[in-house]
């Protein structure tokens, strides 16, 4: 079985990140860790201050592997910690300095890094290694005297040559572990897989008949671009390696606000290795890892983007999509359509309808009702929401090959390129969706909601002709409504004037990092359908709940506080816990996605407020007093503080849509919770028995178009 080891570098200094990677190495169960001491550090006393902290605490914890590099400036050729010492005998005599002080915190010492790469040793300084052969052979000679096995420094990248130029030298007799370092997709350009790497390694340790394991000591992936599940990938193609023990780089991104050994923000590539981000912030290896073990790593790892091809022959996709759609006399695409495609052949539901974000919450539910139509779908999603990954697979189990997966990101624009090849249709719901995530991370938020919404508006743009789009927007964008005059009335706050709730007449009124991005992308939508001419309706939409939702305190407050309750947890309400809301059961609102997308011509260029109404307001405190009558008993509730931008009161009027399309609500808010409550008993796999409905909540409405 593979040891699996994380390598992580530390700063002097650094007490409270080392903390924070000995926790995060506990929770994903890891054992092994490679670490640098630098020989340079170690020539001053605030180094070994610190090195006599880092090691023993280290060793408290884990199984250490010490990789000791970097020349002192003073004993060097030239003043640089890649530059030789001007004496081979003195990097020896640091070792034996070494084991002196910490050996009883280690079993293996690692001799220098990468010293086939000119950051790390400068071999226009040694011509052909001379200086570095003969101070690793002393230093591998002394370690094992000293009953310390040895790990020569990982080549970077994998070179046979230069292995055979140390065995040709002896040094191989005193090494008990070669290490190999490989960034496939990221450095590695003529990559052949780490079988065939270590199967040249092994040709030269045979040839001096040495006994040396081969390790992996350094390999990992960067997600400068957002491709987490590549680096996922990376982490199962080296974990299914034929060596014994492999270290994945690293355990954090590297902090912005420092250089690396080759110069501050030289090669960005180099900031993003972590299994965290510099937030500590889970990627979606760490989240998968952590979760659900190496089993949930290798299963998502196995979903491989799905390249489909063109079924409607000879035209593409959009055309195809115009030919069968319904005609729309003042849209110019229809025009188009009349004098290019005199008659309509093939079928849209061949091509896949593609929905970002549709492993959330809306997207499975939309995706689930098109697969039961028989509707191809492609689902673009990163999965970085915890629990997702459940949906994609309950989805995949029930429709098989009629479901298409794309794990990426819509911040990279070459992955939406991919995925809306031969599309039909445009479900946009990829976001960043937590009010209290975008005050954190202003940044992360623009990039996702503001930026990710113009990559795919502009890669729809460049398409012959430009394929439909419905997007998800929010009534943040209407700000916290300081013009509505409210009342407090018992349990909740009621308008003085407003009776139908708030239309599309209000002001927008961005408040929030949040509400800046997507009201940014809600008008960047209407304007590309405005100024391109691309088929496009905007919902601005109150709180959604359903099944396959997995709430959370920041997002998802319906099924959040349903999910506290039957694990007997305290729910937090912020605010007095009477602003009120309309809420939406989501069979209704996928029924109102259809009849958008039916009527998308129509339609096209306008923003509709959805929600539950007037019918289905609730105010927090009320809500709590319905979970208590469903559940049979109310659950513990704590208060704390306004949250930014929170909106004490938000009714949708949904008038504009009704008329334009029909649509009406048919769940109550009563029915409605108690369809989300069952759904979650079911997942949780409780026992708990229902309690019977009363007539007047009883009856389900079916909905038909």
């Amino acid at each position: 079985m593979t040891t699996i080891g994380i390598l992580e570098w530390f700063r002097l200094g650094e007490y409270q990140r080392v903390e924070q990677v000995l926790k995060d190495l506990k929770t994903l169960g890891v054992t092994h860790l490679r670490t640098g001491v630098s020989w340079a550090d170690c020539h001053t006393a605030s180094g070994q201050e610190w090195y006599a902290w880092l090691l023993p605490r280290l060793a408290q914890e884990v199984d250490i592997l010490p990789c000791f590099l970097y020349t002192p400036p003073s004993l060097g050729i030239v003043p640089r910690t890649a530059a030789p010492p001007r004496e081979a005998k003195a990097y020896a005599d640091f070792i034996d300095e070494m084991i002196t002080r910490f050996g009883d915190y280690f079993e293996w010492i690692e001799l220098w890094n990468e010293p086939n790469n000119i950051s790390e040793w400068d071999w226009t300084l040694d011509a052909e290694w001379e200086i570095f052969s003969e101070m690793i052979g002393r230093a591998a000679y002394w370690a094992q005297y000293r009953g310390k096995k040895t790990l020569l420094g990982g080549m970077s990248p994998v070179d046979p040559n230069w292995l055979k130029l140390m065995g040709d030298r002896g040094l191989l007799t005193y090494i008990n572990a070669i290490g190999i370092h490989g960034f496939p997709g990221n450095w590695e350009y003529a990559w052949e897989g780490w079988n065939k790497n270590i199967a040249k390694v092994q040709a030269v340790l045979d040839q001096y008949k040495s006994q040396a394991k081969i390790w992996i000591t350094e390999t990992g992936f960067s997600t400068w671009q957002h491709d987490e599940h590549r680096q996922l990938g990376e982490f199962v193609n080296a974990l299914n390696a034929p060596v014994e023990r492999f270290y994945w780089y690293g355990a954090h991104d590297l902090n912005p606000d420092f250089p690396t050994i080759d110069g501050f923000h030289t090669d960005e590539r180099e900031y993003h290795f972590g299994l965290k981000r510099t937030d500590d912030s889970p990627k979606l290896l760490y989240r998968l890892w952590a979760s659900g073990g190496l089993p949930a790593v290798r299963d998502i790892a196995q979903m491989e983007p799905q390249k489909s091809g063109v079924a409607v022959v000879g035209i593409n996709t959009a055309e195809a999509l115009v030919r069968t759609l319904p005609l729309q006399q003042n849209h110019p695409h229809t025009q188009q359509r009349q004098t290019s495609y005199p008659l309509a052949v093939g079928d849209s539901k061949q091509q896949p309808v593609l929905i970002t974000g549709g492993a959330g919450f809306i997207g499975t539910n939309l995706a689930q009702r098109l697969l039961s139509l028989g509707q191809p779908v492609r689902v673009l999603d990163n999965l970085c929401r915890p629990g997702v990954e459940q949906n994609l697979r309950w989805l995949k189990s029930q429709y098989g090959d009629l479901l298409q997966i794309e794990i990426a990101d819509i911040r990279d624009r070459f992955s939406l390129r991919q995925a809306l090849k031969d599309t039909s249709f445009v479900f946009h719901f990829a976001a960043q969706v937590a009010v209290t995530t975008s005050v954190n991370n202003p940044i992360n938020d623009f990039e996702i909601n503001a930026l990710g919404t113009i990559n795919l508006l502009e890669e729809i743009r460049r398409l012959t002709i430009p394929l439909p789009l419905i997007f998800t927007s929010t009534n943040k964008v209407y700000g916290t409504l300081p013009d509505i005059q409210l009342q407090l009335n018992c349990s909740r706050y009621q308008p003085q004037k407003i009776k139908t709730g708030i239309n599309e007449d209000q002001p927008l009124d961005f408040h929030s990092p949040y509400g800046c991005s997507k009201g940014a992308a809600d008008q960047y939508v209407l304007d590309y359908a405005r100024t391109f001419n691309l088929p496009a309706v905007v919902f601005r939409m109150s709180c959604i709940y359903g099944s396959h939702q997995f709430g959370t305190e920041d997002q998802g407050w319906v099924a959040h506080f349903l999910i506290q309750t039957i694990k007997e947890q305290k729910i937090i309400l912020y605010g007095d816990g009477r602003q009120v809301r309309d809420i939406l059961f989501i069979d209704d609102l996928i029924n109102a996605f259809l009849l958008a997308q039916k009527n998308i011509y129509k339609l096209s260029g306008q923003a509709f407020n959805i929600g539950g109404g007037q019918e289905n307001t609730t105010s927090l405190v009320e809500f709590i007093e319905l979970i208590g009558k469903i559940h049979g008993k109310k659950p513990s509730v704590d208060f704390d503080n306004w949250r930014p931008g929170d909106q004490r009161y938000y009714v949708s009027d949904s008038s504009k849509f009704q008329a334009a399309t029909s649509w009406r609500p048919q769940i109550n808010i009563h029915q409605g919770i108690q369809n989300l409550y069952q759904w979650l008993l079911e997942k949780e796999h409780t026992n708990k028995t229902l309690p019977r409905l009363s007539p007047s909540y009883s009856k389900i409405k079916k909905w038909r178009q």
